[in-house]
């Protein structure tokens, strides 16, 4: 059976007081699409600036990821705040460091 790859990730604005969550099967190419999308205004990530990745996870099956995507949706801001913590404590932009995969 072949591997798939998908990602649960969260991008952040410069600021770091909004949050988007996402789900792809291709990291490198959405992170490009959030920073191109300018255009789009109707978008969440587009209206609040929201291109700086921050956490990621990765996932094996498109439906693990979507449940795990909509779990995080639903926690309260704390306990996002908590995870990206565990994961990245300085909340640093983690764009290039994806990008040089």
């Amino acid at each position: 059976m072949r591997q798939h790859n998908y990602y649960v990730y969260i991008l952040t604005n410069k600021h770091k007081n909004v949050l988007y969550i996402g789900v792809t099967n291709n990291i490198m190419k959405r992170l490009y699409e959030h920073t191109a999308e300018k255009s789009k205004k109707n978008s969440f990530a587009v209206k609040y600036n929201c291109e700086f990745l921050v956490y990621y996870e990765h996932h094996i099956s498109i439906e693990q990821a979507i449940a795990r995507e909509t779990e995080i949706k639903k926690w309260r801001r704390e306990k996002k705040d908590k995870l990206i913590n565990s994961f990245n404590p300085e909340w640093n932009f983690l764009n290039e460091e994806v990008m040089a995969w």
